[in-house]
């Protein structure tokens, strides 16, 4: 939602596994509310993502209504169901097939959406982290079969 915990986690994420990979992509995050545009990821996720050798380095913005017009990413991912009503909330238009909810790149061991961490203790933003290392080479794959 603010861009500092689950989005800028897969963005670092995706391009940690694409350099190491060599995928040439480009991976950006947005937030789908406006509370902490700017900012550094949340420390905590910070942390949690550098005991994985992870750097979040990426500051938060909120996303656009061209951010979600066909063409402008290949995909648009949403950590949860609020965020893909609230993308559905911004965009001119109906949403495309491109922008879809992370879960769909996860298997069925995992839950439909990727909890928010923000207020509870370290072991969510672990849980989160197992999460989006579990689905982000979904998402690469993805890319390279489209």
């Amino acid at each position: 939602m603010g861009n500092i915990c689950r989005s800028p986690a897969a963005e670092a994420i995706l391009n940690s596994i694409s350099l190491s990979d060599e995928v040439d992509i480009q991976v950006d995050s947005a937030g789908t509310e406006s509370y902490h545009v700017g900012n550094l990821p949340d420390e905590r996720m910070r942390a949690a993502a550098k005991k994985r050798g992870i750097p979040m380095v990426s500051h938060a913005r909120q996303v656009t209504a061209k951010d979600l017009a066909a063409g402008e990413f290949d995909w648009v991912i949403a950590m949860d169901h609020a965020n893909m009503r609230r993308l559905r909330s911004i965009s001119s238009e109906e949403l495309s097939p491109h922008v879809r909810l992370f879960s769909d790149f996860l298997d069925d061991q995992w839950p439909d959406e990727v909890p928010d961490p923000y207020y509870g203790g370290d072991d969510g933003f672990e849980y989160v982290l197992d999460m989006l290392e579990a689905g982000c080479p979904g998402i690469l794959e993805s890319l390279s079969s489209s």
